[in-house]
């Protein structure tokens, strides 16, 4: 069978079976769902009633997709331009810290959290985006401006945050199953697509890298705290933001569909939510 043939099979089986009725050992479980604007799927309309609209909760995000495939009674506290402080602290008036939603109740727990930490990913994707432009895409010049500094700090720093967070969710929720998922590639591992997500062609497998690094902070995170660990790295291959709109799960800077811009769409959304499905039902 020809690649795209069987990837479309397999990924309409699992559209079926994620869509099925929900199974009745997980309907009615009490659900959680945390963390950042992945988590959120900010830029996605609608918004989710009766939360800030400064989080751009979306009703079309993976923790509403999840909720509704399997049946789960949700919570949902992500928020746009969260860090893990905001797991213990407010990240806006009047809206409470995210780990407050937390209780020995809580059944199942998802997340995605560490991409705002100490600015390192957004303010890597930001560098390279004013680095690019002089250059009019050329050559390299964020990784010759900024070498290992990117990594050094998910490394030091970022990647201890993303484990305390994951700690400190299993201490509030001692019985639920937790899963952190990474982030879902924003660019091809070489190429890219000046102007329209304006990084130079030299520094995309550089960034690309960057982001690697950071999904591996999570996944050890995940091993290192016994949580489950939804990997959206190799399917989301082929389907970043430099691609067609049809076949792109996050959108573009430029020439976006909707305003999710450097973040997953509605289909991202449900990628995100599919594979939390099949990692927790592995658990």
């Amino acid at each position: 069978m020809h690649r795209s043939a069987r990837f479309a099979c397999i990924a309409a089986a699992a559209a079926l079976a994620f869509s099925a009725t929900p199974a009745a050992a997980d309907t009615g479980l009490s659900y959680v769902n945390m963390g950042d604007s992945y988590s959120a799927g900010s830029g996605i309309f609608p918004l989710a009633p009766g939360i800030s609209p400064l989080c751009a909760q979306s009703t079309k995000n993976w923790g509403h997709d999840l909720a509704a495939a399997k049946g789960y009674e949700l919570t949902d506290v992500s928020c746009g331009g969260a860090t893990t402080s905001h797991f213990e602290k407010a990240q806006y008036p009047g809206t409470p810290p995210q780990l407050d939603a937390l209780s020995e109740k809580t059944d199942v727990v998802t997340l995605t959290i560490g991409g705002n930490d100490e600015n390192t990913f957004a303010g890597a994707a930001a560098a390279c985006a004013l680095a690019a432009v002089p250059t009019l895409g050329q050559g390299s010049p964020c990784k010759t401006l900024f070498g290992d500094g990117f990594a050094t700090t998910i490394k030091n720093k970022v990647a201890p945050n993303i484990t305390r967070a994951l700690k400190a969710v299993k201490a509030k929720a001692p019985n639920a199953r937790v899963a952190i998922s990474g982030y879902l590639q924003i660019l091809p591992p070489t190429g890219g697509c000046f102007p329209l997500l304006p990084i130079a062609n030299g520094d995309v497998p550089y960034l690309h890298g960057i982001q690697q690094l950071l999904n591996d902070s999570v996944r050890n995170a995940a091993e290192q705290t016994g949580a489950v660990y939804v990997d959206v790295s190799e399917v989301s291959t082929g389907h970043d933001a430099c691609q067609n709109g049809a076949t792109r799960w996050v959108e573009p800077l430029f020439g976006a569909n909707g305003l999710s811009l450097i973040h997953p769409n509605a289909t991202g959304e449900k990628v995100m939510a599919e594979q939390a499905a099949k990692a927790l039902a592995g658990s």
